[in-house]
């Protein structure tokens, strides 16, 4: 297990990290870390794990891109001092290129992407215990679709920072391609972007075995 006594856990990112959560933070019981992949991580870590009374802060908002998490930098994570850092961001980048194409303010193209976002992480490494980076995806099993194939570069930019900065990588679109051998798109998420709950379980149990969670402890 990565996370050890009293760690605080920070994830940031999109609607995907948002889910509802309680703003401006996602920090605390009941319904604050709403009911996505945050809120199964939260749930599945602190009733394993009782011991190590791990405190998880949904920072997700959502619509943003990777120029949005910058604006954001400072108040939503440097000054919340984690232990451990989260970052899944690019669905929007990429999306808004597909969906709004003659709005190219919108668009961050791959080359701003990577920038700004090797410079949060930079920025942040000497900071926290830990990184963990997670990529974007698109809901669907064709390589070759454009909007997948433009998010699986998008991915490969997450897996390069992930290897330079010496951070926990999860493949979350490899995760559900898995899942979709045997499922149609839809019947994951509508759009192939907001998954339901057990699409959010797919990207929960990504993110867990990366910090090596023990799936059964306590059995």
């Amino acid at each position: 297990m990565k996370f050890a006594s009293g760690d605080k856990i920070v994830l940031i990112g999109d609607s995907i990290t948002d889910c509802g959560r309680s703003h401006p933070y996602g920090d605390g019981g009941f319904h604050a870390f709403g009911n996505g992949y945050v809120s199964v991580v939260a749930a599945l870590l602190q009733s394993t794990y009782p011991e190590l009374n791990l405190r998880i802060v949904n920072m997700g908002s959502s619509g943003h891109n990777v120029r949005d998490l910058k604006a954001r930098w400072e108040r939503d994570v440097l000054d919340l001092n984690p232990d451990w850092l989260s970052i899944m961001i690019g669905i929007n980048d990429v999306w808004r290129q597909f969906d709004q194409p003659s709005m190219t303010e919108t668009h961050v193209l791959i080359e701003e992407y990577e920038a700004e976002l090797e410079q949060l992480i930079a920025r942040t490494k000497p900071t926290v215990k830990g990184l963990i980076l997670m990529t974007p995806f698109y809901i669907e099993p064709n390589a070759n679709d454009a909007m997948r194939n433009t998010m699986d570069a998008y991915g490969a930019v997450v897996k390069k920072l992930a290897e330079k900065y010496d951070a926990l990588f999860v493949d979350v679109q490899e995760a559900f391609n898995k899942v979709l051998e045997h499922v149609y798109p839809a019947s994951l998420g509508w759009d192939r972007v907001h998954p339901g709950l057990h699409g959010h379980a797919v990207i929960a149990r990504a993110f867990l075995k990366a910090v090596d969670y023990d799936f059964n402890k306590g059995l």
